[in-house]
């Protein structure tokens, strides 16, 4: 079987993450994301879970998954996955939007996020300007012409697929809305459906049912995103693993790297390591990797 490859180059021009795999047979379970995922598939075929909807997805398919839209995946034939994509930010996709609209923002007024219509789409236009960039990103060449093909990218996706992102997220009960506040409060504590159940004034039943249909997520499983969330956020300050596990509430690091690694595909300090400064090219098989920063001529951000 051919091995695992699994390569990540965060890019301190864009400001994004480009992800590699290739050879998974992982499945993902049901999760979500705090930035937007832009995704190619170039092998294999999987069974992928959205928001209550489930799609084929195979060579040419192209995911994409708004903030907080749950998703999972399952191999469904004998072969292995072979997937190209990028994690852009909410800050960034919305620097993107306004360039690519002309609508800057106003001081005082809300910036809105564009929210994407579809999860799974076949478009050689936007396939093209996605591998293309992904291969500038990953290579660290193309300076003007990578900023270049992101907002070509990024143009194409808003003008065929861009709608206001309120509009992409299913009406929630106001208790459910109050629950997942209340989660992300607390994340850090031991918490019991209990807890949940007094803070919103539903029964266990009734919670558990309401807030799977209308997240696509259990409450536990979100509560464990959001801590997975958190803790990447950690690792990328250079915070150690072990003490990443500690400050977002997983009971022991095995726990911690075992949905780390069920989420993300990468173990916790494997992804530190984007985020580290290393000596030579920066970029090595089963490893993350950064793209080295001139210093020269800009300043650190942060």
């Amino acid at each position: 079987m051919k091995k695992e490859i699994r390569t990540v180059v965060y890019d301190d021009e864009l400001r994004i993450e480009a992800y590699r795999f290739e050879g998974i047979v992982q499945p993902f379970p049901s999760h979500f994301h705090e930035h937007y995922v832009i995704g190619f598939v170039e092998k294999g075929e999987r069974v992928l879970s959205c928001m209550g909807r489930e799609y084929a997805i195979e060579e040419g398919s192209i995911v994409l998954f708004n903030p907080g839209e749950s998703h999972a995946c399952v191999q469904s034939d004998e072969g292995t996955f072979d997937y190209r994509g990028f994690n852009i930010p909410k800050e960034v996709m919305l620097d993107l939007a306004e360039e690519v609209t002309g609508k800057k923002s106003v001081p005082g007024r809300k910036r809105e996020l564009i929210g994407l219509s579809e999860n799974v789409i076949v478009d050689e236009e936007a396939a093209c300007n996605l591998r293309l960039l992904h291969e500038m990103v990953m290579k660290g060449t193309g300076e003007l012409g990578k900023e270049e093909t992101l907002l070509l990218l990024i143009e194409h996706l808003i003008r065929n697929y861009g709608q206001p992102f309120e509009s992409c997220i299913p009406d929630c009960r106001q208790e459910i809305e109050k629950a997942c506040k209340y989660m992300e409060r607390h994340f850090t504590e031991r918490l019991y459906l209990d807890q949940i159940c007094s803070c919103v004034g539903l029964s266990k039943s009734t919670l558990l049912r309401a807030f799977t249909k209308e997240k696509g997520v259990t409450p536990y499983r979100y509560l464990e995103t959001i801590r997975i969330n958190e803790a990447k956020r950690l690792l990328s300050e250079g915070i150690p693993p072990v003490e990443a596990a500690i400050r977002t509430g997983f009971s022991d690091q095995s726990h911690f790297t075992n949905y780390f690694n069920q989420f993300i595909g990468l173990a916790p300090g494997t992804y530190r390591e984007i985020f580290s400064e290393k000596d030579g090219d920066g970029k090595q098989e089963d490893k993350l990797s950064k793209k080295p920063e001139d210093k020269s001529s800009r300043k650190k951000e942060g």
